[in-house]
């Protein structure tokens, strides 16, 4: 134990750090070493200490350079989601099915952002949908107008989710007008990220088979980080969020060839 970890003083500072860095790594999923010395004014060594704890108490990993929570979603994360930003979401639903043409074939992710969308995209006809999201496609069910596919798999409780080792494969049999996506983080960096890498895998897989994407994201998402990279800002076609993105991305979005939709502001 080093001399600053001892005393009860120094020991109750050093909870009360620990306790804000996992309130730090619940809220943007992934920190890195560097980040947490700056912070929180620490050494290194000090940095992965409080790593090595919050990871003996089973609430973290420890990844090359930082650290990621040690379950990437749990159903209280996951109830919490659904009323975040939830009046944003509408709005970024709302523009995206504006988007979205009659008769279109689009993939469509899982996630709380996409089931918004889906509620949005019944006022359509004739779409063509393929998910791996239960509660996407519960909602998309209930038009008879659509055609809807889903892959077959084990099903997460948490969000519905459906996956297995053929799910790629499913998706790849498609081609689609638009894959519609959302993501856990945009980093500084404009690298898209999230929390499972099996996740990733089916969305890249259907970014793939897209004529256009769409990223549809609410401005919380900016800045943060996550366990798995995605891809970059260069492969996205659409971004759709309820308010502008921060202007170190958003002067880069023109030279990405990247379309920035915004929700028009009501009128007074």
């Amino acid at each position: 134990m080093s001399v600053s970890d001892a005393g009860p003083e120094a020991a109750n500072k050093k909870a009360r750090r620990q306790a804000s860095l996992l309130r730090e790594i619940e809220q943007r999923h992934y920190v890195s070493i560097e980040e947490i010395t700056r912070r929180y004014s620490v050494t290194t060594q000090t940095a992965r200490r409080d790593i090595m704890a919050l990871e003996e108490r089973g609430k973290v990993r420890r990844l090359h350079g930082g650290v990621a929570l040690a379950v990437p979603l749990d159903p209280g994360t996951y109830r919490q989601r659904r009323t975040d930003q939830a009046a944003e979401k509408t709005r970024i639903a709302a523009v995206v099915a504006s988007l979205i043409p009659d008769g279109a074939t689009l993939f469509l992710d899982t996630g709380t952002t996409c089931e918004a969308i889906a509620r949005a995209l019944v006022a359509k006809e004739r779409l063509r949908i393929v998910t791996y999201s239960l509660r996407v496609a519960a909602l998309i069910s209930e038009h008879s107008d659509f055609t809807l596919a889903i892959p077959g798999g084990f099903v997460r409780p948490i969000d519905g989710g459906v996956s297995g080792e053929d799910t790629a494969d499913f998706i790849r049999r498609f081609k689609f007008n638009y894959a519609v996506l959302s993501v856990s983080g945009i980093d500084d960096d404009g690298d898209l990220c999230d929390d499972d890498h099996t996740e990733v895998a089916i969305v890249s897989a259907a970014m793939k088979q897209a004529a256009q994407c769409i990223l549809a994201v609410d401005n919380s998402k900016f800045g943060k980080g996550a366990l798995v990279r995605l891809g970059s800002m260069r492969d996205i076609d659409i971004l759709v969020t309820d308010r502008a993105p921060p202007r170190s991305l958003a002067e880069r979005l023109p030279d990405l060839g990247v379309a920035l939709h915004l929700p028009q502001k009501a009128s007074a």
